[in-house]
């Protein structure tokens, strides 16, 4: 009987310390998760095109900060790609991104809290045209210059072409324009019709000026302008508007994002005010990583 209650002992005490050391190794694993997705194992910060004001205040904001990350330039849909692979694996990242963008829609993403304030805070979406686009085509101006909606109108516009691939940019605004008649008559409103003229616009391959640029597009040409829309990087698209050699664009992020082209080509362009207020850019990372500010990124 002793043998038998000395053996049940020992199989009991067994099972305690295999659950005792499974606890460890499963507490061990969540703090490496934890630890994997926390700011200290990150040692770069994807952005966009070099030379954009995007990229300009990003670099600002990582010396400011001192922060001991590289600040890698990319493209917007490179970018997105490295986010999405990160999240799938649920890998630390911190990209340079903004709002309205269909990845917010997506996946769950948060912007770091930034208390220097290098980032900015809202930012707004201009319209440019050249000078004296209002005198050769008036009716194409003062579309332009009535232009204006809201974040949620860009987003209803991203989210049908950002993540699907079988949707085309021009298909996903005819949708928009069609569910959307009251806004675009009051931008129509007293406005004389065209034949035979044409319009170019230039706009940059990111999904926000994809979404603007077709709507508007697609309005000029209810009017009856032929269109014509050239992809430019951004800094290319100022210089091109401000020789004339396009008519217009809805692509200056202001008053940062675009802010250093604005003042290179200012006394040469004609800026007609906000198409889009409230949008926002910084430093976004997944929810699952557990920081909140750029403080919590590694220092030198």
């Amino acid at each position: 009987m002793k043998l038998r209650l000395k053996m049940i002992g020992i199989f009991l005490f067994s099972i305690g310390v295999s659950l005792f050391l499974a606890g460890c190794q499963s507490n061990g694993g969540d703090e490496n998760t934890t630890e994997k997705n926390a700011g200290a194992d990150i040692d770069e910060i994807v952005g966009i095109e070099p030379g954009s004001g995007t990229m300009n205040i990003a670099q600002e904001t990582v010396d400011a900060y001192n922060l001991d990350v590289e600040l890698t330039p990319s493209s917007e849909p490179a970018m997105v790609t490295e986010l999405e692979k990160a999240i799938e694996n649920k890998e630390p990242i911190v990209v340079t991104l903004w709002q309205p963008h269909w990845t917010f829609s997506e996946y769950d993403l948060k912007f770091l809290e930034d208390p220097k304030g290098t980032l900015g805070e809202s930012e707004n979406i201009h319209t440019m045209v050249r000078h004296g686009l209002k005198d050769e085509h008036p009716s194409a101006y003062q579309l332009l210059d009535n232009f204006y909606w809201e974040v949620a109108d860009m987003n209803a516009v991203m989210s049908k072409f950002g993540q699907n691939e079988d949707v085309e940019p021009r298909e996903a605004a005819e949708e928009w324009i069609a569910d959307n008649r009251d806004k675009v008559e009051s931008w129509i409103e007293g406005i004389e019709p065209v034949e035979g003229e044409t319009v170019e616009l230039a706009y940059v391959n990111w999904d926000t000026e994809l979404s603007s640029t077709n709507v508007v597009a697609l309005v000029l040409e209810e009017l009856g302008y032929t269109v014509e829309l050239t992809p430019l990087d951004m800094g290319i698209a100022f210089q091109s508007l401000s020789k004339g050699e396009i008519d217009g664009m809805l692509i200056a992020w202001l008053p940062v994002g675009a802010a250093s082209y604005v003042e290179q080509y200012k006394d040469e362009i004609v800026d007609l005010g906000p198409s889009l207020e409230g949008a926002q850019q910084g430093f976004v990372v997944p929810e699952y990583m557990s920081i909140d500010s750029i403080e919590d990124l590694p220092t030198k």
